[in-house]
């Protein structure tokens, strides 16, 4: 009687489980992400103008700012997983996320109406003017602190947990509701970033501040307000171990058995998982190989599973770690463009000093010059998959790939010709300048269309186009299945990083070309400065970068894609997400330029 009882309420809890989620909650949770996405990517391309014109802080300062506040922004997401998977849960990451977003937009649209929350207005260029004090300074970075922790909350856990929501094993349409989900997520994600880069910036440009970051503000209420509103129908799944965690036991589990000798790979005592392909560890980083050694078989419970994960780990979980350390040469070769394409200030002020008109009545924003970017990106992705590929296949009578390392070597060549191109144009952008008499007067339009930016856009687009989706492709084909989520990690990870340097460059520049109290190359005035020089610095990085990511590249070996046979236990799972991800870079690394992802 009492079994009958626990299978009946087994049913009932299986019954309330299938009634939550499903297409009903779609439209709360894509609407908050792509809410989410214009408010957040929309306060970002004209940040620097609001920076030097309300808070009165020179170039070079102002961009350091944006650096940081990016770098935070790409690393908030790689915490934000970890606290998910581990022990918030992804409802509630998301739902703190939302929530701090709100407070950080509220925050900085309340600098635009509270005059006592920044400096009086003053024209820097011909006044002296007065500094923001330090409690207006700290007001500021708070509101963008925030933004940072909101996306560290929304963006790693938004998908997962929509997909979540669909993912039934019991329905025989489960493919195409998730297909359909994906689709309508990724649109809807496209369409929030072209608003944000067209709409949210011209209203900026043309109503003011005032109105250009409340729109945002009541954007991101509605997308906080939308997704607490469909509470009651989500699935909330329990928190797992994180891979993190994985990693952590191995390297500390690695340690405490440093003085263990080693045994040869053939041994029996390694500790692995019945089901597991892995039995035995590689020979490589063999260090991290005693930490799976099986020194008492009272270690062990009767299902042959570790009592202590903190001093026994398994072969499993010492390759995963092994394969992520493999490929930091290669990843950390990709910082370099990232480094190029975070230089998204500069030609923002470029554009501003630049004719920017198409036709007589309609002016281009300076902080729209990046849809141009992600038109290239987009449309090459397009391409590359449905045209060039087909075609070239239907020659050859075979099919034709293109290798992912091969890729992410062609996007560093476009990337340092886009630095190239960058330097000469805003070289003869300078000279016209000079022979106008505006060398002086920044604030005056010089004689020169600011179209002559598009190309150095282009180019950055196609070097995201290759190398970004390269890497991200050679990380999904190279990890164990178990290490899909790494993938995203990592490529933010590096962005992160790529800003950090990206602000050292810069502070060590400025430092190093002042001179007697003169201004140096990143001068607030850019007709005065040698913002020319900078990139040209930049663009000589990236030649010598070339030479490192192919010492890298040849120190790797052959990647899966070129043995054709992977060297992990990946499956069909993996190559679905190898898919994902391809999608997602279209609408998440093009922006990196300019945005906190």
């Amino acid at each position: 009687m009492g079994e009958q009882v626990e299978e009946s309420n087994h049913e009932i809890r299986q019954l309330e489980t299938r009634k939550k989620g499903g297409l009903v909650t779609m439209p709360f949770i894509i609407a908050n992400e792509a809410f989410e996405k214009v408010a957040s990517y929309g306060l970002v391309p004209n940040m620097i103008l609001y920076l030097m014109s309300d808070y009165k802080i020179g170039v070079a300062k102002g961009t350091n700012i944006l650096f940081l506040w990016t770098a935070a922004s790409n690393f908030a997401p790689v915490l934000g997983a970890f606290l998910s998977d581990s022990y918030l849960g992804r409802f509630f990451t998301i739902g703190l996320g939302s929530c701090f977003s709100l407070l950080g937009t509220f925050l900085l649209w309340l600098t635009t109406m509270i005059p006592q929350l920044k400096p009086p207005p003053c024209n820097q260029f011909t006044q002296t003017c007065k500094q923001s004090t330090h409690s207006q300074f700290a007001f500021l970075i708070f509101a963008f602190i925030f933004i940072s922790m909101g996306s560290g909350g929304v963006r790693p856990c938004s998908l997962a947990f929509g997909a979540e929501q669909i993912d039934n094993k019991n329905n025989v349409n489960n493919e195409r509701a998730l297909e359909s989900f994906f689709g309508w997520y990724y649109a809807a994600g496209a369409t929030a970033v072209l608003i944000a880069f067209t709409g949210i910036v011209y209203i900026q440009d043309h109503a003011g501040w005032k109105v250009g970051f409340g729109v945002p503000a009541i954007l991101m209420l509605l997308a906080t307000v939308l997704f607490f509103v469909a509470s009651s129908l989500y699935v909330k799944m329990k928190v797992k171990k994180s891979i993190f965690t994985s990693f952590l036991q191995v390297i500390v589990v690695a340690y405490k058995n440093r003085k263990l000798p080693y045994q040869p790979t053939n041994s029996d005592g390694w500790h692995y998982h019945k089901d597991s392909p892995e039995s035995r560890p590689t020979t490589g980083l063999r260090f991290l190989n005693k930490a799976c050694i099986i020194q008492n078989p009272k270690d062990l419970t009767s299902d042959g599973i570790a009592l202590d994960p903190w001093s026994l780990c398994t072969v499993e979980q010492v390759e995963e770690l092994k394969a992520l350390i493999r490929v930091l040469p290669l990843w950390s070769s990709g910082i370099m463009m990232s480094i190029n394409v975070s230089q998204s200030s500069f030609p923002v002020i470029q554009a501003s000093t630049m004719d920017r008109h198409l036709g007589s009545s309609f002016q281009i924003p300076a902080g729209s010059f990046a849809f141009f970017t992600i038109a290239v990106l987009a449309l090459w992705v397009v391409l590359y998959d449905r045209v060039i590929i087909p075609f070239a296949s239907k020659i050859r009578g075979k099919p034709v790939h293109l290798g992912v390392k091969l890729r992410m070597g062609i996007g560093l060549v476009f990337s340092t010709m886009a630095m190239v191109v960058s330097a000469v144009v805003e070289h003869a952008r300078r000279k016209h300048a000079k022979e106008q008499g505006l060398l002086n007067n920044p604030q005056v339009v010089i004689a020169m269309s600011a179209m002559w930016l598009v190309p150095q856009y282009c180019l950055h687009g196609l070097a995201e186009a290759f190398s970004a989706i390269g890497q991200n492709e050679f990380y999904y084909s190279e990890f164990p299945k178990s290490m899909s989520s790494i993938a995203a990690s990592l490529f933010l990870l590096g962005m992160a990083v790529a800003n950090l340097l990206a602000s050292l460059i810069l502070s060590t520049v400025e430092r190093l070309t002042k001179n007697g109290g003169k201004e140096g190359w990143i001068a607030t005035n850019i007709n005065q400065g040698r913002y020319d020089s900078y990139y040209w610095v930049l663009a000589i990085m990236s030649f010598v970068n070339l030479f490192y990511f192919m010492a890298c590249s040849w120190a790797y070996g052959p990647c899966a894609d070129e043995t054709n046979e992977p060297k992990t236990s990946n499956d069909i799972d993996s190559l679905e997400e190898l898919q994902r991800a391809r999608s997602v870079v279209v609408e998440r690394q093009s922006l990196f330029k300019s945005l906190p992802s």
